[in-house]
């Protein structure tokens, strides 16, 4: 299980595809692995928006390099997940080296070829679709009809392809035991998606003054739907994936205690790898959310807004054998101004017209990246300062305000990547007790 890119040591890989199947040589590996009885406690964390194997390792490298360190005699084995994932190359990664982050941005919107070769490999078979889009968002046709076409490409890029799984795993919420609709961007007309983005563009780079570009938009409309097909994606890999590794974990070595790190939408697989364990096991001791790109309703039973409807994962947070430990951040623009717009449902405009329309976006369509999980009875509120200074609790939710150090990058994502720090890295440990 050596891998000499690898800052800990034993560390493994376990690998899924898109609809959630495990390559199977990688995860008898590690089942074995742990079946010999000198591992106690498992790491496993999940990136979101790493679009290859290199850039995800890079990450888990740099980020648990600290566990030894933290945890001088625990017997603690580590694992990676990798999965179809991707970014846009324009999207900064604070701490990463030049031919990891993003290049310099382009003076106008338009897919360089990193971006346009990870939408291809993202999306297999769309290579038409992707090279019409690109040619697209080099021309900026004036004629309102070429938006339009954009937008109809944008939604066959994403759309699910039958029959596979992935349609049932996009919903953050339930009205009376049915998934939510799609967002209000794959349904309202194209030009007015567009303004809205482009406006929230502007705003990001404290040029408002200036009259958006609506092509600005439309790139920003290519960017938030496919989030939205990753943030599917990564629900059907945590249920059907991950979920069921951790039952053969737990079958194969009975006093295992396993702790589930996932960032961004890799945060989104490991709450649905809850869903997806096997009736009974036990096994998860902690799960830290950092900058989780999912509802901040997701885990309540109901919603203040509506009744009638609740979380898709309400109650999965006590299939864990320890706290829930929720991170975020206010500096995080990712979720703070483009997710709400981009989850905003079709037809949902009523009671978002105030005094502060963007706050009321929040409120209703908000990440729990940004604001913490909300709706769930019992939940801390802690600092981050506070986290590391006091016991955390043994069980339920905990939010914790990492924006002393989740602070650093710039638009459009702001701070939605800066999770390599220590404190982070203790705050694992401290939720799951590794000692």
């Amino acid at each position: 299980m050596a891998d000499p890119g690898m800052s800990v040591t034993p560390y493994a890989e376990l690998t899924f595809d898109a609809d959630g199947d495990a390559d199977g040589r990688r995860r008898d590996r590690l089942v074995d692995r742990v079946a010999d009885g000198g591992v106690r406690d498992l790491v496993v964390f999940a990136h979101g928006w790493n679009s290859d194997r290199s850039a995800a390792t890079r990450l888990y490298s740099a980020f648990l390099a600290p566990f030894p360190r933290l945890a001088p005699r625990a017997r603690i084995a580590y694992a990676g997940v990798v999965w179809p994932s991707m970014r846009f190359s324009d999207e900064p990664i604070p701490d990463f080296p030049r031919s990891v982050a993003a290049d310099d941005p382009p003076p106008r919107p338009a897919l360089d070829k990193v971006t346009r070769h990870a939408l291809l490999e993202t999306f297999p078979g769309r290579a038409t679709v992707v090279d019409r889009l690109a040619r697209l968002l080099d021309q900026h046709p004036p004629q309102e009809a070429a938006l339009e076409e954009f937008g109809r490409l944008v939604r066959l890029l994403v759309e699910v392809v039958p029959p596979g799984p992935q349609g049932l795993f996009a919903a953050d919420t339930l009205a009376e035991g049915v998934p939510q609709d799609g967002p209000r961007m794959f349904s309202a007309p194209v030009a007015e998606v567009c303004e809205e983005f482009a406006r929230a563009r502007a705003g990001e780079r404290a040029d408002g003054l200036r009259l958006p570009n609506p092509w600005e938009g439309a790139q920003e409309l290519l960017r938030q739907a496919t989030y939205y097909a990753m943030k599917r994606r990564a629900g059907t890999v945590g249920e059907r994936g991950l979920g069921p590794v951790i039952g053969r974990l737990a079958a194969a070595a009975p006093g295992l205690r396993v702790h589930l790190v996932g960032h961004s939408f890799g945060a989104r697989l490991v709450s649905f790898a809850l869903r997806g364990m096997p009736e009974g096991v036990r096994a998860v001791k902690s799960v830290t959310l950092l900058q989780g790109a999912f509802s901040h309703y997701a885990f309540a039973a109901r919603l203040p807004h509506d009744a009638r409807a609740g979380g898709v994962l309400q109650g999965q947070q006590n299939r864990i054998d320890g706290p829930l430990v929720c991170c975020h951040s206010r500096h995080d623009a990712a979720l703070g101004t483009f997710y709400p717009l981009a989850s905003r449902m079709a037809g949902d405009d009523q009671g978002l017209v105030g005094l502060d329309p963007a706050r009321a976006l929040r409120d209703r369509w908000g990440a729990l990246g940004y604001g913490g999980l909300r709706a769930v009875p019992g939940t801390r509120f802690l600092t981050l300062a506070e986290a590391l200074s006091e016991p955390l609790p043994g069980s339920g939710c905990v939010n914790v305000d990492a924006a002393a150090v989740v602070r650093r990058g710039g638009p459009p994502a702001g701070a939605h990547g800066d999770i390599l720090h220590p404190e982070l890295a203790r705050l694992v440990v401290a939720a799951g007790r590794v000692r």
